[in-house]
């Protein structure tokens, strides 16, 4: 997807305008996220997108990624019950990508990730069955495939498939979040035309180059450790790196992390059976148990002053996430069967406990201060990260990170 070729160089003709206009209408479902969760009739939505063709863009990340399309959207979403769920609206950038340059040129696939602004709400005495949503503000994600109909048109319509998520990052519980399939058509208008001269470089403008790294991070996140736990507590996280640029575009390195849950320390302090009665010597070092220890891959595409990021790793050190794990799997007896759980809820530490505590996720966007479309020796930037066990939201990050460049090649 992300390779140029011959062909896909010859699409240049096809490239006449550098600006468009979407307007996008969407219809479909929204999956119940939880035991008796509000019934809803079928889920509207409108997008209105602003963004460039990047035709003229003579930056090497542009063509190294085969001129994706990059933009700003902005949606009203009707979720289809309006007492218990509400009205949303979402603001996401994005960007689309050719799916398969040499033989569908016109299926694309976007992908966008934002923040997007609920009405209602979660709340134990007038919405209890909407345990998607506990929080007005949350993140938003987007995958979506578009088929053009009419691709060389000013107005080229689409039609669009795919699949939408919101949920706030562990900020606030309960957090099922929204998943939503969704079908429908857009308009896109293309306008401010360009000439050949200010079309892309050729293939031979661009040399493969490459650059080692060294980065380190800094970041404050925000959660809560169990519905009967709700308040919000930081986790202070730090990140070191080191790794390879290709191309000024593929940022791939290794690292590890070290982070310190607030809301750990309290409840190891506080007095509790759970801890008391299964992890006694937890209470000799509170600060010690409520530290994380890991290490990480990561991943990002550099596109000029935005970075987006996806990191995978191992935790070699969380030793509270198994009481973690055992009050949130109460909570989600409770979420299943809407009855008090069961004390093997409580006690049972099973494969799939040690799979989550195990494999740690990251994802988000990075805005660096000085353009990466160059290499540069020094780099500042401002990040904002979802962080999972596994797949399950951990916590929601700010952070601030240094780069370091060398060895430019």
């Amino acid at each position: 997807m992300f390779q140029n070729s011959g062909k896909a160089q010859d699409q240049s003709k096809n490239h006449l305008y550098s600006r468009f206009f979407t307007t996008e209408l969407n219809a479909g479902i929204t999956s119940p996220s939880n035991y008796r969760f509000p019934e809803t009739d079928l889920q509207k939505s409108l997008y209105l997108s602003l963004g460039s063709t990047n035709a003229d863009n003579e930056d090497e990340w542009a063509y190294r990624l085969n001129r994706p399309k990059t933009g700003v959207s902005l949606g009203v979403i009707d979720l289809g019950n309006p007492e218990a769920l509400g009205y949303g609206i979402s603001v996401l950038p994005f960007a689309e990508f050719q799916l398969l340059p040499e033989t569908f040129k016109d299926l694309n696939v976007q992908v966008g990730t934002g923040a997007s602004y609920f009405t209602e709400t979660y709340d134990l005495e007038t919405n209890k069955y909407n345990r998607a949503i506990s929080t007005h503000l949350n993140w938003n994600f987007k995958l979506f495939m578009y088929y053009g109909l009419t691709p060389k048109s000013k107005v080229n319509w689409r039609l669009g498939l795919g699949y939408i998520h919101n949920s706030n990052g562990h900020t606030r519980l309960p957090n099922q979040g929204l998943n939503s399939f969704m079908g429908g058509i857009s308009a896109q208008l293309n306008y401010t035309t360009i000439d050949e001269s200010q079309k892309q470089k050729d293939s031979s403008s661009f040399k493969r180059s490459t650059y080692n790294y060294l980065n380190a991070e800094t970041g404050l996140g925000i959660r809560v450790l169990a519905p009967l736990f709700n308040t919000q507590k930081p986790v202070y996280n730090l990140n070191i790196a080191y790794g390879k640029v290709i191309n000024n575009t593929f940022k791939i390195g290794v690292g590890a992390y070290y982070r310190y849950y607030k809301d750990y320390q309290d409840f190891i302090e506080s007095d509790n059976k759970l801890t008391q009665e299964n992890y006694p010597e937890f209470k000799n070092n509170p600060y010690g148990y409520a530290t994380n220890l890991g290490v990480f891959g990561s991943g990002e595409l550099l596109m000029n002053h935005v970075g987006f990021e996806v990191n995978v790793g191992l935790n070699i050190y969380k030793p509270f996430y198994a009481l973690d794990y055992r009050i949130n799997k109460s909570y989600s007896y409770i979420i299943q069967y809407d009855e008090p759980p069961t004390e093997l809820a409580y006690k049972n530490l099973d494969w799939y406990y040690e799979f989550k505590r195990t494999v740690s996720a990251r994802m988000g966007l990075k805005y660096y201060f000085w353009s990466t479309a160059k290499p540069r020796r020094n780099n500042v930037y401002l990040g904002g990260h979802i962080n999972a066990n596994l797949g399950q939201a951990d916590f929601t990050e700010i952070s601030l990170g240094y780069v370091y460049n060398f060895n430019f090649n």
